[in-house]
């Protein structure tokens, strides 16, 4: 099985095409069980975000599986496939994996270096995993690519090269300290957005959440209040500042709810806040769009080439431990068929002389063995090196041919491993 990637990105789509595409909920885990039971591909996750939308499978045939997923992802958004066709990227197998570290690395973000997307990947997995969409395969891929991305952040100053999306909206609004800031929603960007704004100086933030309970624990960990979510057009009627990204799915914000000059920012995707409302006198509205023609943290800065190299050397390890993977259940193979060979002659020996004492019957073993390790000993190592080359696959076909290897055996092997 191969890693398939497709998706879209602040890079190859507007943000109103990614805000149709965005997939949560109770739609994300349907696409990701339609996605595992069709033919085409046996594993599956979605990683879906505010800035992009990437599906990762395991599948066996390439062209049939991108047009399987392709089709998919534009049934379960509502974009159809040939509105999205133009914006879709592909990656296959070794670039599939370079993309996935890439990306957890925060190199392939709105803004350069951002710590959220390796969360986001995080909490894709543990879905995938909860409803079973992911084996070994993607499991291990991801897993792996987790590590390689908390190196990044955790070896190099990728954290620096750019500021959040928080920061970087953040940065539009000019001063904030002595401003009454209205924070909607609770989630993992409601809490950055909070602790920017009191590292900043700001003493008077109001956290609105659907789930009162949730909204209470971040005001209390800020040193703000707490509202029910249907005081959110009360309290825009005090606020400076709003700071949404809820995920409702819908605009919770509308023009008609805002009777003041105010300074919007709208995280979420789709939008929590309607455009509409920079239409309202003295309302500044800046959300992903803004953000991303703004080119705030867009810029690469000096950790970047060493986390490129960092991602570059992760790479080839992988790619070496999964061609010596491959070849693994074949070497297993050999010995298993010399070890029963090595049975079956000394069976045979003893019946031709079973007057042999113990200690000679375990000496002849022993010999025999050590003759057939040493024998296999060099082709074993030899092919386990040449495993981590181009095309080393082909020398596991080789031993499977020239000793007349059962085809199945590698796989029966492997299933055990796993």
């Amino acid at each position: 099985m191969s890693v398939l990637t497709i998706g879209l990105s602040h890079r190859t789509s507007p943000v109103a095409l990614l805000e149709r595409v965005s997939i949560t909920g109770d739609a994300l885990v349907k696409l990701l069980h339609d996605l595992q039971e069709d033919p085409c591909v046996a594993e599956a996750m979605v990683v879906s975000t505010c800035n992009r939308v990437e599906v990762y499978v395991t599948v066996d045939r390439f062209h049939p599986a991108v047009n399987a997923v392709a089709g998919l992802l534009g049934r379960h958004s509502g974009v159809p496939v040939e509105e999205l066709t133009p914006h879709l990227y592909v990656h296959y197998e070794e670039q599939a994996v370079e993309h996935l570290f890439s990306v957890v690395c925060g190199l392939d973000s709105m803004v350069v270096g951002e710590g959220q997307i390796l969360g986001q990947v995080r909490l894709a997995l543990k879905l995938a995993q909860r409803r079973g969409t992911v084996g070994a395969t993607l499991n291990d891929l991801v897993q792996q690519a987790l590590r390689v991305g908390k190196r990044a952040h955790t070896d190099t100053g990728i954290d620096q090269a750019g500021a959040s999306l928080v920061t970087a909206g953040l940065a539009l609004a000019g001063e904030l300290a002595g401003l009454r800031v209205l924070v909607v929603g609770a989630g993992s960007m409601s809490s950055l957005a909070a602790a920017t704004l009191v590292r900043a100086g700001v003493t008077d933030i109001v956290v609105a959440n659907r789930t009162y309970e949730r909204g209470a624990r971040l005001a209390e960990k800020v040193g703000g209040r707490a509202v029910e979510f249907s005081a959110v057009a009360r309290e825009l009627a005090e606020a400076d500042l709003v700071i949404t990204c809820t995920g409702a799915g819908r605009h919770i914000i509308t023009p008609d709810m805002l009777s003041r000059p105010a300074f919007l920012l709208d995280l979420a995707l789709p939008h929590d806040i309607d455009p509409a409302v920079r239409e309202v006198a003295g309302v500044t509205l800046v959300d992903l769009e803004t953000i991303q023609e703004s080119g705030i943290g867009s810029q690469e800065g000096d950790a970047v080439p060493s986390v490129r190299a960092l991602v570059a050397e992760e790479l080839r390890a992988y790619l070496d431990a999964e061609r010596a993977a491959k070849v693994t259940p074949t070497v297993v193979a050999l010995r298993s068929k010399a070890a029963g060979v090595v049975e079956s002659e000394l069976g045979r020996l003893l019946m031709r002389v079973p007057d042999l004492d113990e200690r000679s019957r375990d000496e002849v073993a022993m010999t025999v063995q050590r003759v057939v390790d040493k024998l296999l000993h060099e082709p074993t190592v030899r092919v386990k090196q040449l495993a981590s080359c181009p095309g080393g696959d082909h020398y596991a076909e080789a031993l499977r041919e020239l000793f007349n290897l059962d085809p199945k055996m590698p796989e029966a092997v492997r299933e055990v491993e796993l």
